[in-house]
């Protein structure tokens, strides 16, 4: 290695990039991390999944107890709201989360390059000025928000926001209007609802949550009407203006028509996201993307250019943090040497709200699109501890094989969803069938008894429907 500076340089620091670089440095090669931030884990621990979920749980807590559902339990209280300190909670996590990666940074002799890197050559990048050659360089620089033509964010001024601005802002909107209707914006939407704004959320599409299972889409548009989401779906937003604190949304309808506007405090813009590959000067390296931006792979993470791999947002595939880290394992391990292989089919999503939305698999309209196929749903409503906890929303939908009767997709609403999902990604990673979750013992009262009651049902003969 006498004339590599490192075995293997990551760039990127965030959920793909910290754990490769762990894991690379756990098999003995010498490793060092690029990143630019002035805190290590990326948009997912700084600006997305932790603070978001921080914020999710803290006005789970508030309006549990400002609607009544703990007065319904027996319990009376009259919640006041400290912004402030929900806040502080949220930047809390942050810090503590960022801090153990730092450590685990030091524990396991990783240099942490400080500064935003760019190819000079096929095997050397500039980090903060400074040449870094690599026997081995892992693109892992994630994935930022897509704009929005006609609609300019600011979030210094917080009126029109992406997500992250959306976690930051000072006061309760009183109306917030969300432009997309996938996971972010649902959960973001989901957060200042529950403080008390009223969300509007505009969909181009005639359904939210895209790529979801169709019977999941329709009832959890159901379920956050009833929580008092205003949707105008198969809608468009053609330019966006502020006036003082106030914005003025242009919209029409996806087919064309008529224009309205709609005037609001915040408005989050949250249609998607785009691989970070700009400011990477791939071109040096001999590397470019396809039509989507990505940079495209073989099963192993390698590029087209020997000694360079890509993982996480930045290749093809969901942008989950989930799916970058077990990338990332898989791509230090081949790196050393290894098998590293992840199953790209058994790859689980969850969305935040309350309930929470979870799927793994096959939607069932995918599935069918592949042969026959045998559905078993459950509802929460006669799960007993769903029942006793007063979450009588959603279902549980094992969608299986008709002749093989192997499990090809789970789809879950349920307070615990995200949990529950865990389960049955395991099992299909198994090659289980619906019989085998069906016959598998399930402790009572749980939420879990729900996926072994649909399991029963894929043949006609669950207990408690």
């Amino acid at each position: 290695m006498a004339d590599y500076d490192y075995d293997v340089l990551v760039i990127g620091a965030g959920p793909g990039g910290y754990v490769a670089a762990i894991r690379a440095a756990q098999l003995g090669l010498k490793t060092a991390c690029a990143e630019g931030r002035e805190t290590l884990g990326g948009t997912c621990l700084n600006v997305g999944c932790i603070p978001s979920k921080a914020m999710l749980h803290a006005s789970e807590y508030y309006e549990a107890a400002a609607g009544g559902a703990m007065a319904a339990m027996g319990i009376k209280v009259k919640p006041e709201l400290d912004l402030g300190a929900m806040h502080g909670q949220r930047k809390d996590a942050v810090k503590g989360l960022t801090g153990g990666i730092e450590f685990l940074f030091k524990k396991n002799k990783i240099d942490w390059l400080k500064g935003y890197a760019k190819f000079t050559s096929a095997d050397t990048v500039d980090v903060a000025g400074k040449n870094v050659r690599a026997k081995n360089i892992i693109i892992a620089t994630g994935s930022s928000v897509t704009p929005l033509p006609g609609v300019e964010v600011d979030n210094a001024k917080g009126v029109i926001v992406d997500s992250t601005g959306a976690l930051e802002l000072a006061k309760v909107p009183g109306h917030m209007v969300v432009i997309g209707g996938g996971v972010i914006g649902l959960e973001l939407g989901s957060v200042w609802r529950r403080l008390g704004a009223k969300v509007t959320c505009v969909e181009f599409l005639d359904q939210i949550l895209p790529g979801m299972d169709g019977d999941v889409r329709k009832e959890a548009n159901r379920i956050f009407k009833k929580q008092g989401i205003e949707f105008k779906l198969k809608t468009k937003v053609t330019g966006a203006t502020v006036k003082g604190k106030k914005a003025v949304l242009t919209l029409e309808p996806a087919a064309g028509g008529e224009a309205e506007t709609l005037e609001a405090d915040v408005v989050l813009v949250s249609i998607g996201r785009r691989p970070n590959t700009d400011g990477l000067a791939l071109d040096k390296a001999g590397l470019a993307v396809n039509k989507r931006g990505q940079i495209e792979t073989d099963h192993d993470f390698r590029t087209s250019v020997p000694g360079i791999w890509a993982i996480g947002d930045v290749i093809p595939g969901p942008m989950l943090a989930h799916k970058a880290e077990d990338e990332g394992i898989a791509c230090a391990e081949n790196i050393a040497g290894q098998t590293g292989i992840v199953n790209h089919d058994v790859i689980p999503s969850v969305v935040y709200t309350w309930p929470e939305i979870a799927g793994v698999g096959l939607t069932e309209e995918a599935a069918k699109e592949r042969g026959e196929v045998k559905v078993g749903k459950f509802p929460m409503l006669a799960n007993s501890r769903a029942k006793t906890n007063h979450e009588p929303d959603g279902f549980v939908k094992v969608i299986a094989d008709a002749k093989t009767d192997r499990v090809l997709g789970v789809w879950i609403i349920a307070s615990v969803a995200g949990t529950m999902i865990a389960q049955a990604a395991q099992a299909m990673e198994f090659g289980a069938t619906s019989e085998d979750i069906a016959y598998t013992c399930h402790a009572h009262p749980t939420h879990s008894e729900a996926i072994k009651e649909a399991a029963m049902a894929v043949t006609g003969k669950p207990i408690h429907i």
